[in-house]
C-alpha cells in the first residue's frame, strides 16, 4: 500500500509541477505525456483505495474514503473531457486535487459501520451518486473560472491572467455545459435508483440529503432547459451552477461530516 501511495503521489506531484512550469513560462503542454503520467497515478490510486472501501465486513464509504474516491473520479473525468476538449491546462487543478484526495484517504481515519448485504442496485446508487457529485463539483469549479474570465474581459485590462492561462471562453463555456449534462444524467439515475432501493430514509438519516439532492437536481435541470430554450450562458449560467452545487454539497458532505465526525 505504501508503494501505491508513493507512486500515485509522485505522479500527481510531477504533473502539477510540470503544468505549473508550462503555464508560468507559456510553454506548450504535451497532452499525451501528461495524461499518461496521470493514468499511472490513477491506477496506483485505485489499487490503494480498493481495499479501504471493499473490506471483509462490507463496503466502507467513510468520509475520508469518499473524498479520496471523489478526487479519483475528478481526475478520471478530467482525462475523459481532455480527449475532445482543449483543456489539458486545467490539470493544474485536477492533479493537486487528486494528490490531496489520495493523501486524505491514506492517512484519514473515521469511525464507520461498513455497509453489509448491499444489493447491486444500492451499490450502483452509491457509485453513481459519487460520480455525479464529482462531475458537478468540476462544473462548479469551472463556473468559478468562467466568472473570473468574464470579469477580466469586462475590465478590459492588459493583465489578463485567467484569460491568457486558461482555454478560450468559448471552450470553457462549452465544457461547463458538458459537465452539467453528464452530472445531471448521473444524478438523475442515482436518484431514481435511490427511490427504488433505499427502504427507509428517516431510519438511515438521509432524508435531508435526499431533499438537498433533489433541490440541486431541479436547479441544474432548470439551467439546462434555460440554456436550451432561452440561451442562458455566461455569468448567469455560472452563478446558477454554483448555487446548485452548494445545495448538493450541503446534503452530501455536510451530512457525512456531522454523522461521522461530530456525532
Amino acid at each position: 500500500m505504501v508503494v501505491a501511495f508513493l507512486i500515485a503521489s509522485m505522479a500527481y506531484i510531477l504533473v502539477s509541477i510540470y503544468l505549473g512550469w508550462a503555464l508560468a513560462t507559456d510553454r506548450p503542454i504535451h497532452k499525451w505525456g501528461t495524461l499518461s503520467v496521470l493514468l499511472i497515478g490513477m491506477l496506483a490510486h485505485a489499487i490503494l483505495l480498493y481495499p479501504y472501501i471493499v473490506t471483509l465486513y462490507g463496503l466502507n464509504f467513510n468520509l475520508f474514503n469518499t473524498l479520496s474516491l471523489i478526487s479519483l473520479f475528478f481526475l478520471l473525468f478530467y482525462g475523459l473531457f481532455c480527449l475532445y476538449r482543449p483543456i489539458v491546462s486545467l490539470g493544474i487543478l485536477a492533479a493537486p486535487t487528486a494528490l490531496i484526495g489520495v493523501t486524505i484517504g491514506y492517512f484519514g481515519r473515521a469511525p464507520y459501520q461498513p455497509l453489509t448485504n448491499v444489493s447491486m442496485g444500492l451499490e450502483a446508487h452509491i457509485i453513481l451518486s459519487l460520480a455525479a457529485y464529482c462531475v458537478l463539483l468540476m462544473a462548479a469549479v469551472q463556473a468559478l473560472f468562467l466568472r473570473l474570465q468574464i470579469r477580466e474581459l469586462k475590465q478590459s485590462t492588459i493583465h489578463r491572467f485567467w484569460v491568457n492561462k486558461l482555454p478560450s471562453l468559448q471552450s470553457m463555456e462549452a465544457l461547463l455545459f458538458d459537465m452539467i449534462m453528464v452530472g445531471f444524467v448521473l444524478l438523475s439515475i442515482a436518484l431514481g435508483l435511490g427511490l427504488i432501493y433505499v427502504q427507509d430514509l428517516m431510519a438511515q438519516h438521509i432524508a435531508h440529503k435526499t431533499v438537498f439532492s433533489v433541490l440541486s437536481w431541479l436547479l441544474f435541470g432548470v439551467l439546462l432547459v434555460g440554456n436550451w430554450r432561452a440561451g442562458w450562458r455566461g455569468k448567469q449560467a455560472a452563478n446558477i451552477t454554483i448555487y446548485a452545487f452548494i445545495l448538493l454539497a450541503v446534503g452530501f458532505v455536510g451530512s457525512k461530516f456531522v454523522l461521522e465526525l461530530l456525532l
